[in-house]
């Protein structure tokens, strides 16, 4: 089972090395959650390891954060991404999901709207809101 970061630096009893990156972490946290399955985390983290000759850490790293709030503005969904596990997430879906791209977004282009994010494009992305759900949609780039 995956544990959560403790105070101690470790991670479910298992002492962190400085080396496990915050994207590995989080695809263990999804699989832990029941988010994805454990083969498809351990898809994640391969492709993750199979990309980081070419990752350079910069402080500049992106993040696709997704909130979900009631009418009255109370909290219902706050999720902040990285960009390059955002990529890995839609081959995923696209791989496995046959009715991923017939899902309701006839005039939305992920990859279009995930290669301007990579050029640098920043700010809002998102922002709905659905009367029948009774919430508002807000996803943006920082």
């Amino acid at each position: 089972m995956v544990g959560r970061k403790m105070s101690d630096g470790k991670l479910g009893g298992f002492l962190m090395s400085k080396n496990v990156s915050e994207e590995k972490i989080q695809i263990l946290e999804m699989v832990e959650d029941g988010k994805i399955t454990a083969a498809e985390g351990t898809e994640l983290l391969a492709a993750l390891e199979s990309n980081e000759e070419e990752i350079v850490p910069r402080k500049d790293v992106k993040w696709l954060k997704v909130r979900v709030y009631t009418m009255d503005d109370q909290p219902k969904v706050n999720v902040n991404i990285p960009i390059s596990l955002v990529d890995v997430g839609l081959k995923l879906a696209k791989k496995y999901d046959p009715k991923f791209n017939d899902s309701g977004r006839d005039n939305i282009d992920l990859d279009e709207i995930l290669d301007a994010i990579k050029n640098g494009a920043e700010g809002k992305i998102v922002d709905v809101i659905d009367d029948e759900e009774q919430t508002k949609i807000k996803v943006y780039v920082e």
